[in-house]
């Protein structure tokens, strides 16, 4: 099996309930063992996996990720099946339950994009702040020009109110 690379894993995270979460059968798939295998593990070990490290996805966010991802968990299982997601937290905890040289490898390249991602989003927040910085800026320089632009609307406003004077014989 080909080494786990960020770039391959990236688009395996999905965001769900709020949380960036890795599906079960994908990250069988990294380890290379069956999605069976994975959750049989977990299960003997379900102490070490709160519901903030795993949980089970409802039927209708099963149905959402099946449409709308590239994921493997519908050609795993049939439609009925409802699969787990693991958090940044469960995958790290994954570590302690498999210990073979491919799931310690799996292990850091995901933790590797886990972190990439978190830059990403890190670095899109601050340029959304230096936006609204110029925004601000911007705005406080051109105050000026748009006050002064209101004021003519407004007294074009004013001079169309007024009625005009009519011209010729007035009975």
């Amino acid at each position: 099996m080909p080494v786990a690379r960020t770039e391959n894993i990236a688009p395996l995270v999905h965001s769900v309930r709020g949380e960036r979460v890795l599906i079960d059968a994908d990250l069988a798939t990294l380890y290379g063992v069956e999605a069976r295998v994975l959750n049989q593990a977990v299960k003997r070990n379900r102490s070490r996996f709160p519901n903030d490290f795993m949980f089970r996805l409802s039927a209708t966010e099963a149905k959402a990720l099946r449409n709308s991802s590239q994921t493997v968990m519908s050609s795993r299982r049939g439609r009925a099946y409802r699969p787990y997601a693991f958090t940044e937290q469960g995958i790290a905890m994954l570590s302690s339950v498999l210990r073979s040289p491919r799931a310690v490898e799996v292990n850091i390249a995901i933790m590797r994009t886990f972190v990439q991602l978190r830059r990403l989003m890190d670095s899109n927040r601050q340029l959304a702040r230096k936006i609204e910085a110029m925004e601000n800026k911007y705005d406080e320089q051109f105050a000026v020009v748009f006050d002064a632009i209101k004021r003519l609307i407004a007294e074009d406003e004013a001079r169309r109110e007024v009625p005009k004077r009519r011209i010729g014989f007035i009975p």
